[in-house]
């Protein structure tokens, strides 16, 4: 089975791990297409970090439009489509995405089964011409994967009608994200928050709460955006300045062992009118390294964090200082929720286990001999196929 995957998030090495994973099970021939860098609006340039590469092929090929969502795409694509010609064309994009519908009519011209990506959790619509390409790719497409219930109804609400699952973009590598050696209480437990510098993702609210904590403890501020300046100045304002360290970015080979050293790691994130949380990839990284987390309502961190966690209102600042000190002073629950939170990991999250979900639908694309053997494509002259549902 020839598998092509098209996916920017790949530049981040630490994702790769799922590709090692996938190109290890049986049948498997991988190759993964990347840009040389990603620029993320109000981030900065992500360039391509090659870590995780045994056993399938990392091909760089530069894109047009680079940083812009919807019309990007790579002009030299095509023959990389025709001289691998893949069984499997996997589209780590959104559907309504220039790049996705240039990609999958060239997977279906040489009969590959396309399957795209989602993480859309709020139901909008698109001016032409990306409502014809988002329609286009229905029709086209053999499967869609939803990286969470939510993008999964919003695919249906929006017309499709195809194969759809219900599977995270990436997991975690548990051997990586590790907890620390020694997960004794220390004189001034620490708590972090880790992701973008921005509005939405509420900081400013755990900044407010952490200055309302009885108990006293120290605050990791880990990422960048435009928000930093005013961050800053609230916590100089608040009268906690001394106690919040602002980390900046930090490279994503650290993260595990940043994510160790903390004892809590809070995700304050706020509903806008255009977004919602979509996942939380850093929740399961701390949960890996059994960090119990600390999560707003927004989206889908309830149903990541489930019962290793806990849930607050978002934008509650009093609600959130309120759990905090509880964790902060209950030793043993902490220590409970961090080993509840790996075992969730190791039960549902890890590259391993997505890799093998990933795995099983692809095959399940393909044609079936009577045997219960894959058969090699044929495509017919359209590209077009039956596939057992």
């Amino acid at each position: 089975m020839k598998i092509l995957m098209l996916s920017k998030a790949l530049v981040t090495g630490v994702y790769q791990k799922k590709l090692e994973e996938l190109a290890r099970l049986p049948g498997v021939e991988l190759m993964a297409v990347v840009p040389p860098y990603w620029h993320e609006e109000r981030v900065g340039v992500l360039r391509l970090e090659r870590r995780y590469t045994e056993g399938y092929r990392l091909v760089e090929l530069p894109m047009v439009f680079n940083g812009r969502h919807h019309i990007h795409f790579y002009p030299r694509l095509g023959r990389i489509v025709r001289d691998f010609r893949p069984d499997i064309f996997h589209v780590d994009e959104e559907p309504y995405n220039t790049v996705t519908f240039h990609a999958t009519l060239l997977g279906r011209s040489v009969g590959a089964r396309v399957v795209f990506f989602t993480w859309q959790n709020l139901y909008r619509r698109y001016p032409p011409p990306f409502r014809l390409f988002e329609l286009a790719n229905y029709r086209l497409a053999a499967a869609a994967v939803a990286g969470i219930n939510d993008a999964a109804e919003v695919l249906r609400r929006k017309g499709y009608r195809g194969r759809l699952e219900v599977i995270p973009q990436f997991g975690v590598d548990p051997d990586l994200f590790q907890p620390r050696p020694d997960p004794r209480p220390r004189d001034l437990p620490q708590i972090g928050y880790a992701g973008r510098l921005v509005p939405e993702k509420g900081v400013d609210v755990l900044i407010e709460a952490f200055a309302r904590l009885h108990n006293r403890a120290q605050l990791h501020i880990i990422g960048s955006g435009t928000e930093r300046t005013r961050l800053e100045m609230q916590a100089g304002a608040l009268g906690v300045r001394d106690r919040v360290l602002f980390r900046g970015a930090v490279p994503a080979a650290d993260m595990p062992q940043v994510l160790a050293e903390l004892d809590v790691l809070v995700i304050p994130s706020r509903t806008r009118r255009n977004w919602k949380e979509q996942f939380g990839r850093v929740i399961i990284e701390a949960m890996a390294c059994q960090v119990p987390v600390v999560g707003s309502n927004s989206g889908e961190i309830p149903g990541t964090i489930g019962d290793a966690g806990v849930v607050v209102p978002e934008g509650d600042a009093a609600a959130l200082a309120a759990a905090l000190d509880d964790l902060l002073s209950n030793e043993e629950k902490r220590l409970a929720l961090g080993r509840r939170a790996r075992q969730r990991v190791l039960d549902h999250f890890t590259q391993r286990a997505i890799a093998e979900r990933y795995y099983r639908l692809y095959r399940s694309l393909l044609p079936v001999g009577r045997d219960g053997q894959v058969w090699e494509r044929v495509p017919d002259t359209e590209g077009i196929e039956r596939v057992p549902r």
